[in-house]
């Protein structure tokens, strides 16, 4: 990856509404996640304060300081809340160049120190998602299961793949 000193992970913003917008607008940006596609500056804005801003654990992924993409982890409650499910995503212009990859580096750790009860995060990537299961495991995620008929996303059922790390894999 190209000078990776220009990337970051923060808090959103409000004043993040232009840069998420252009991202999550796109389709093919928003195609696997169980958001629909941001159609207008106002609904960016709105997501951002109503959604994005008061989530347990979402970060923007960040290239200068313009904000590119996500990572977001957001832990089971209960007797569930040692698991947490992770989701990330990050604009077209930035695809294929490793910045995912190097993102979800800075995160994990981070996520473990700043939710110590959590103890292994989830990945569930659709079958098609071929981009996904390549980071998941460039960042340490082990591939569990093929799990048919699971998740429902843009009106479909669909087929998944659970991928998970523990923090103890973080040791190895």
């Amino acid at each position: 990856m190209e000078n990776s000193s220009e990337l970051s992970i923060r808090p959103f913003r409000v004043t993040d509404a232009d840069d998420f917008f252009s991202w999550a607008s796109d389709d093919r940006v928003t195609q696997y996640l169980r958001w629909n596609t941001i159609q207008n500056r106002e609904e960016a804005l709105k997501y951002l304060k109503e959604v994005v801003i008061p989530h347990p654990w979402r970060r923007s992924i960040c290239w200068g300081n313009k904000s590119i993409g996500y990572v977001s982890v957001k832990p089971e409650s209960g007797s569930d809340r040692h698991r947490a499910h992770i989701s990330y995503a990050i604009g077209v212009d930035f695809w294929g160049r490793g910045i995912t990859t190097a993102a979800m580096r800075m995160a994990i750790p981070v996520v473990f120190q700043e939710l110590p009860y959590v103890v292994r995060i989830e990945a569930l990537v659709e079958d098609e998602n071929k981009a996904s299961q390549k980071v998941l495991g460039k960042v340490g995620f082990k591939k569990e299961g093929y799990l048919r008929k699971y998740g429902f996303n843009k009106g479909e059922i669909r087929d998944m793949i659970m991928y998970s790390l523990l923090s103890t894999d973080l040791l190895d």
